[in-house]
């Protein structure tokens, strides 16, 4: 039987899975087009287009454009719609790796505190000046952030497996403990702020108001490689659901794979924060839902939870963006949304039901 199952994690992808895989990736880039031409001035996709094959081609625009339509498209709207997407694409992924390793659909960057140790060691950075230190913002945030999710990843782990012996729902419980010490650290620090503090709590929230081509170049740059490395060792992601003891005697290294999958998947949310703020819940609503469509082998899924993440992000962010009277926080709509959802999970599996 231990043969069978991990032949078909090798070779049997479920059937149709592609199919999706290519109309999640249609149905994202839609909505790119679609989410550029929408805001207080409308352009229609096929100007979104041609505005961003000028650009690209070099090849001069219609003269009867409206001429301010690049300078929206190519310096305000799109960087910041693009940031959405890789941001949403990237939680999604790691809150996928954090479930597939943890066997808990529970698990996700926000709930295991890994969102809230970047966000603390990205407002540090952001307060260094009080101190008299003075680092380039673009390099000190993304490294605090960094240095604060491994941090913090360390301690959940530290508190919840002092033996040894790993339990995903003391690792969940321990994510609470440390992110509410985090908490009040990131409250000392907005104390800390004074004239600052309403950038900082607006960022803590979770925006991507003022977002940059040097936003996007930087998620991209972490984004895409640690995708290749999930999907590097996603056949090896499948076989640990076996155990890892099963899992060793299968010649898949549990130890050093999961070491490798956690770090990458604190690189991503640590970029993701130090770019966007905390946003809770997509790592853990993407995830569960495809893998009830799409099932629980991580060479489709984890692809899949990049799609479906950006477009989830990015719907988001449409929303706040363009229909809403006052923007609002990205983060608050995304609690809004995933708080009921942790909860029916959280219920489910209390009743011992499948999730």
């Amino acid at each position: 039987m231990v043969v069978e199952n991990t032949h078909s994690l090798k070779h049997s992808p479920r059937k149709g899975g592609h199919s999706a895989l290519m109309f999640l990736g249609l149905f994202l880039l839609t909505a790119v087009i679609m989410a550029t031409g929408m805001g207080f001035l409308t352009i229609t996709p096929w100007e979104v287009i041609e505005v961003v094959w000028a650009r690209i081609s070099g090849t001069p625009l219609n003269p009867a454009m409206n001429p301010s339509f690049p300078f929206v498209v190519m310096e305000v709207r799109l960087p910041r719609i693009l940031a959405a997407a890789l941001v949403g694409g990237g939680l999604a992924m790691a809150g996928a790796v954090f479930q597939s390793i943890l066997l808990n659909p529970l698990a996700d960057p926000y709930t295991l505190g890994v969102s809230s140790g970047a966000a603390f060691g990205a407002s540090l950075a952001l307060v260094l000046g009080i101190f008299g230190i003075t680092i380039p913002a673009f390099f000190s945030v993304p490294l605090f952030a960094f240095i604060g999710a491994m941090t913090t990843l360390a301690a959940v782990f530290f508190l919840a497996a002092p033996d040894g012996r790993l339990s995903s729902n003391t690792l969940i419980l321990s994510g609470v403990i440390v992110a509410a010490i985090l908490s009040a650290g990131i409250g000392f620090i907005k104390y800390l702020a004074d004239e600052q503090v309403g950038v900082i709590i607006f960022w803590l929230m979770g925006s991507f108001v003022g977002r940059t081509w040097s936003d996007v170049l930087l998620l991209a740059a972490f984004t895409l490689p640690c995708l290749l490395v999930m999907l590097y060792f996603a056949r090896d992601l499948n076989v640990l659901a076996l155990g890892g003891r099963m899992a060793d005697s299968l010649g898949v290294n549990s130890r050093q794979v999961k070491k490798t999958l956690l770090f990458s998947a604190s690189l991503l949310t640590a970029i993701c924060v130090s770019v966007s703020g905390i946003i809770g819940f997509v790592g853990l609503i993407i995830p569960h839902l495809l893998r009830l469509l799409l099932g629980p082998d991580n060479r489709l899924l984890i692809p899949a939870c990049f799609f479906g993440g950006g477009i989830l992000l990015l719907t988001a962010d449409t929303i706040t963006r363009a229909w809403l009277p006052t923007e609002l926080p990205i983060g608050v709509l995304t609690s809004l949304i995933g708080g009921p959802f942790f909860c029916l999970i959280f219920r489910r599996r209390q009743l011992g039901q499948r999730v």
